[in-house]
């Protein structure tokens, strides 16, 4: 088992590595008839694509999607859609400079999986990381692409609301504002703090960690399963296999380890369209099951491990020495996380929405209402 496929009815395998002539992914289980072109991937990989700013890798590649099965121009519709049968999408790598990678060939980066991939394979592609690098994560976002056509009515967004230190105040936080500035931040007073913890830190070539928030509006009661299928734990799960992620939580997450019981209970009463709740401890997630409320999330990245400053290390012959990471990094792999957050969270979401159609037919019971709907 290589473990390069993730998803239940909704299966994404990712491939590829980072110096490698290209990656990509196959999505099986998508359903047919669903209207899907390149261009429209393409719009979400440009979001992630490098090489767009100052506090990002210039690295030059323009992400360019290929889908290469699993659709067809229906001539009765006059546009391109899916069949059913699996979607395979490749992106070609067209800058990579692996000669800025010699000198580690035997060398293991602190911070890095070079050493745990060695210890596990007995070899390691040291070219940029190979499978271990985050340039991988252009495939999830192509998949989550697709996946996005499945969800119809659902809405997910993400935006960075802490790097380094420095978080947004959240009495001013705005989802609209995130798509206005370079840092994905929906706070526009703290753009301006971010840009010179950010200077700083890219003068000084080191790096920063960042916080990323998701929130997914419009997924109605119902997805998921209790105990071994839950949302709250495959949403977890995925987003915690982002590169460079270390840490989750759902809803208020770690902050409700502090609340009282009465504090931390998403109290409820009727409103005129069924249940309301009044209040989202739980991220929109009850029993590892969608209670309706928005599914809210958040993700802590750490800071790079490719810095500049001199570190302490060994190297294949288990030599003790000292080494510094050359060619062209994020000093915060937070900004582009934001397209792969929500690429991750759609797949999850989407294979959960066919799960609860193939266990229940789709419909969730409404109290008050007319049964299951």
């Amino acid at each position: 088992m290589s473990h390069n496929t993730f998803g239940h009815l909704f299966r994404v395998t990712t491939w590829g590595e980072s110096h490698g002539p290209a990656l990509g992914c196959v999505v099986d289980g998508c359903p047919p008839g669903l209207a899907l072109t390149a261009e429209e991937v393409q719009v979400w990989l440009d979001q992630r694509r490098p090489g767009q700013g100052k506090f990002v890798t210039q690295r030059q590649e323009p992400d360019a999607v290929k889908i290469l099965s699993g659709v067809f121009e229906d001539e009765r519709t006059g546009g391109q859609v899916t069949t059913g049968t699996p979607i395979s999408m490749m992106i070609e790598n067209v800058d990579q400079r692996s000669r800025d990678y010699g000198e580690i060939a035997t060398q293991f980066r602190p911070g890095h999986a070079d050493y745990t991939y060695f210890a596990k394979y007995g070899v390691r592609d040291y070219r940029g990381g190979g499978r271990a690098s985050a340039r991988e994560t252009a495939s999830r976002v192509a998949a989550g692409a697709v996946a996005r056509k499945i969800l119809g009515g659902v809405t997910i967004r993400a935006a960075v609301v802490q790097i380094g230190p420095h978080a947004i105040d959240r009495n001013r936080l705005d989802w609209d504002q995130r798509t206005e500035n370079a840092f994905w931040c929906p706070d526009a007073q703290m753009v301006p703090v971010w840009e010179e913890h950010l200077e700083q830190v890219r003068k000084a070539g080191s790096s920063t960690g960042a916080i990323v928030e998701v929130e997914a509006v419009g997924v109605p009661a119902g997805w998921g399963a209790p105990i071994y299928g839950k949302l709250d734990a495959e949403l977890a799960a995925a987003l915690m296999s982002i590169n460079a992620s270390k840490g989750v939580e759902i809803g208020a997450g770690f902050a409700s380890a502090a609340f009282s019981g009465e504090e931390n209970a998403d109290e409820m009463r009727m409103g005129n369209d069924g249940p309301m709740f009044l209040s989202n401890s739980a991220g929109g997630i009850l029993g590892g099951i969608s209670s309706g409320q928005p599914v809210v999330a958040r993700v802590a990245f750490k800071p790079t491990s490719s810095i500049l400053t001199l570190r302490r290390s060994l190297n294949e012959a288990g030599e003790e020495i000292d080494l510094r990471t050359k060619g062209r990094h994020d000093p915060c792999v937070g900004l582009r996380a934001v397209p792969v957050v929500e690429a991750m969270t759609a797949c999850v979401l989407a294979d959960a929405y066919l799960r609860h159609r193939g266990q229940t037919g789709g419909g969730a019971f409404v109290p008050g209402g007319q049964g299951r709907v």
